[in-house]
């Protein structure tokens, strides 16, 4: 989403580190460093990303997501970036031989956010564009991460993975519970103004000889007043239908241009 204010203060709350082995482009490091920043991730660590470090693409694609690309970290093995953490997730696409628990994110992301409430380092291992992590990087770490996709379509790229993880990750933590802005609606009417629309349509609507049936007219009351009820009309919203009640009330007093004199 377009709009992001960057005069805003970003906090560095515990979160997550995502450490991307061996990152081949750095406009995947950046997206992903994005995708970071989109739920509050701020902690990215590279395994000799290809092209080195620091990278003019993965910062313009990063999209000033500056406080994730300025506290990135580079590290010569896999041991070394995960050497601090207590928790490490692998994310993979496809089955490994190995004897390790395979988790959906929902579950990984409970696990994370008990770990770092606890004080406790939890890191996400992502691997290479091409043919992801090795199987002796998987070994390194505690659980595999796998997400329910089309069997026949399973790879993502680094920067969705990431979203996803993310996502799961904020949600679970609670830092979801509030949305960054509100819905402006405006409060429903007292139920005074509603039975007051109310008298107001069905006593038009008696002039007109809208009920032509005496016995249905209850039934047709009923079912109007359901409906208006459903709306859960604002006070400036029933004023509004007021007035437009008025209006075709009053309408017999004006002059109709195409009748003839």
């Amino acid at each position: 989403m377009a709009g992001t204010d960057t005069s805003i203060k970003i906090e560095l709350r515990p979160s997550p580190a995502v450490i991307l082995c061996e990152p081949q482009l750095g406009e995947n490091i950046g997206t992903a460093a994005r995708a970071m920043a989109n739920f509050g991730l701020w902690d990215l660590r590279l395994v000799r990303p290809r092209d080195g470090w620091p990278n003019e693409k993965a910062v313009a694609a990063a999209s000033r997501a500056d406080h994730v690309i300025s506290h990135v970290r580079v590290f010569e093995t896999l041991e070394a970036a995960i050497a601090d953490l207590e928790l490490v997730l692998a994310t993979t696409a496809r089955s490994r031989d190995l004897q390790k628990e395979v988790i959906g994110p929902d579950i990984a992301a409970q696990r994370m956010a008990v770990q770092i409430a606890a004080g406790k380092g939890v890191g996400l291992l992502f691997g290479r564009e091409k043919w992801g992590l090795l199987n002796e990087e998987v070994a390194l770490a505690d659980t595999i991460v796998t997400l329910p996709v089309e069997p026949a379509f399973a790879s993502l790229n680094i920067a969705q993975a990431v979203l996803i993880l993310a996502y799961e990750w904020r949600r679970q933590s609670g830092q979801a519970e509030t949305l960054p802005f509100g819905s402006g609606l405006s409060e429903v009417a007292p139920r005074s103004e509603l039975v007051g629309l109310f008298e107001h349509l069905e006593g038009v609507l008696d002039q007109t000889g809208f009920f032509t049936t005496p016995e249905k007219k209850p039934s047709m009351i009923h079912n109007l007043r359901t409906a208006l009820t459903r709306g859960s009309f604002s006070s400036q919203e029933i004023r509004t239908l007021r007035g437009v009640i008025s209006s075709i009330d009053r309408r017999h007093q004006r002059p109709n241009p195409n009748r003839q004199k």
